[in-house]
């Protein structure tokens, strides 16, 4: 009854989180500065503070969409704009200076704990991922379905967004793609921020059901 929603769910996100942002930026940096392992607990914090934006979006989204449609229409605006400021930015995208991405290496051993609070901290004070959890939570995910399946929901975006952040570890962590990355990135940034646009225009016209 639910696999159509939660496809939704999952492609938007797929979506969101391939789009650099700061958790891109600080799995790459750890990843680069201090090697395959401290990469991976990174990305495990960032995966580990999605917990965060789906607490307080489940805690939330009743007030929000049952007590005042102008908040709703606030947010649902607020979120929309936010989503075509990040689209229109990331199709002004320019080539990388490939000087730019060749950090040196850190010989100083990074904690496995230090990793993971860093990859935790920069995920749940991600201003770009607190619109889309809530813009998710009260446009997209219809606001009757069970909060148990809302919850599976948010079990799977942790899983899935920890899941792809050790792959962009693993990746980063190869000094030939990262180099090539460099000299490539700009398209793949244009081809997300077309379809973030998308995804603001859609979000600016959806209505509350």
């Amino acid at each position: 009854m639910y696999w159509t929603e939660f496809l939704t769910v999952a492609l938007i996100h797929l979506l969101a989180v391939a789009s650099p942002g700061p958790d891109f930026a600080i799995v790459v940096r750890e990843s680069v500065a201090h090697g395959r392992r401290a990469g991976v607990w990174t990305a495990l914090g960032v995966g580990a503070g999605i917990f965060v934006h789906v607490a307080y979006s489940l805690l939330g989204i009743g007030l929000i969409v049952s007590q005042s449609i102008v908040l709703f229409n606030a947010l649902k605006w607020v979120a929309a704009a936010y989503l075509l400021y990040i689209g229109i930015k990331a199709l002004r995208a320019r080539p990388a200076d490939p000087a730019a991405a060749e950090l040196q290496a850190d010989e100083a051993t990074r904690s496995s704990r230090g990793a993971f609070v860093t990859g935790f901290v920069t995920n749940g004070l991600n201003p770009k991922a607190t619109l889309f959890f809530l813009s998710l939570f009260t446009v997209v995910i219809d606001p009757h379905t069970p909060l148990a399946i809302q919850g599976g929901y948010g079990v799977y975006l942790a899983g899935a967004t920890a899941l792809w952040f050790c792959m962009v570890a693993w990746l980063f962590s190869q000094q030939r793609v990262r180099a090539g990355f460099a000299r490539l990135g700009h398209w793949f940034d244009r081809m997300m921020g077309a379809v973030l646009v998308g995804l603001g225009i859609k979000l600016a016209f959806t209505q509350l059901r």
